[in-house]
């Protein structure tokens, strides 16, 4: 039944059911109090209600902490996701609660977001979202309609098409070259050189384990991939060698850092060496577009680097029309 008090000059309207939790609303006047506990009941006597009080009490920052314990420790990637997880949860849009996270909050955060970071993080943000809240409304009980698809989705940035020169490359390796007099890592530029000749990507380079290392086939099998999949990744002379003169690592790893050191080593020797705009993702694409030269056979190309599509190899290699002309006769 459906109770109506006038307290501070609205009027509250209250619905109860046995077996289902009390719902409360307040509103200015007694008409629109009535109108909306009548559609609460007529829902409720057809079964279609579902309440949005958990909703109204949970700030996203709780589902978003709740998420980061229940959910994120089981995903790859973990450490990434939670760092910048936690560095969401201090946005003001996370005080808000559930059912006050409308498409028109979101689109704000989306905005304000653009003013400081590249399209590609608040792309990535707002998947972020739309997981978390997706998954609160089918396991927790979240009674809402996901505001991220209703907001346009800033427009994807062109794929990178950083090569590293020669002389850049010098550099580079110059400036990751451990001495007597400094302190840089003895691993850095052995990890650089074999990104340059296997086109492995950071992640795989880190996780790559002995036990999964053939020098005398040349194959370094990798269990699990960026898309889900494994593969081998077959290994140059060059690469062997590499390899060979490393010292073997307690915990069983080829290259014993983590993400989060070999980005900051990377940046910092980057910068010392002046080099302009070079990602460590750009590693990769440099050593694809070396290999196109050598593998002309897309198909081979795309079994080296783990590539599933046509489309997204095509980023990585850059064919000449004057090379294509000879060719054509």
């Amino acid at each position: 039944m459906a109770t109506f008090r006038n307290r501070h000059g609205k009027w509250q309207a209250r619905v109860t059911r046995k077996g289902m939790v009390p719902v409360s609303r307040s509103f200015i006047n007694l008409q629109d109090a009535e109108r909306w506990a009548r559609q609460v009941e007529t829902d409720m006597d057809k079964g279609a209600y579902t309440s949005a009080v958990l909703a109204e009490r949970t700030t996203f920052k709780e589902i978003i902490e709740r998420y980061m314990r229940e959910v994120s420790p089981s995903m790859r990637g973990v450490e990434a996701d939670l760092i910048r997880l936690k560095a969401i949860c201090k946005r003001p849009i996370c005080s808000l609660n559930m059912l006050a996270l409308t498409s028109s909050k979101i689109a704000e955060y989306r905005d304000e977001r653009l003013q400081a970071v590249s399209a590609g993080t608040v792309i990535r943000e707002l998947c972020y979202f739309s997981s978390i809240i997706n998954h609160a409304r089918r396991e927790w009980g979240i009674n809402i309609n996901n505001p991220v698809a209703l907001v346009r989705k800033p427009a994807s940035p062109k794929g990178r098409t950083r090569v590293l020169s020669q002389t850049e490359k010098t550099d580079l390796l110059r400036e990751l070259t451990p001495t007597k007099t400094n302190r840089k890592s003895p691993w850095m530029k052995p990890l650089v050189e074999f990104a340059l000749e296997t086109a492995m990507r950071r992640g795989e380079i880190i996780a790559l384990l002995w036990d999964n290392v053939d020098l005398n086939k040349r194959v370094a099998f990798l269990p699990i991939s960026k898309n889900g999949d494994s593969r081998a990744v077959p290994l140059s002379t060059n690469a062997i060698e590499i390899l060979k003169q490393l010292p073997r690592s307690i915990d069983g790893r080829v290259f014993p850092l983590n993400g989060f050191t070999v980005a900051a080593a990377f940046m910092k020797a980057v910068k010392r060496a002046n080099i302009y705009d070079l990602h460590f993702h750009d590693l990769r694409h440099t050593a694809i577009t070396n290999m196109a030269e050598k593998l002309p056979n897309i198909l081979e190309l795309s079994a080296v680097t783990g590539h599933k599509t046509l489309s997204m190899l095509k980023r990585y290699t850059h064919f000449k029309a004057e090379e294509l002309a000879k060719k054509l006769g």
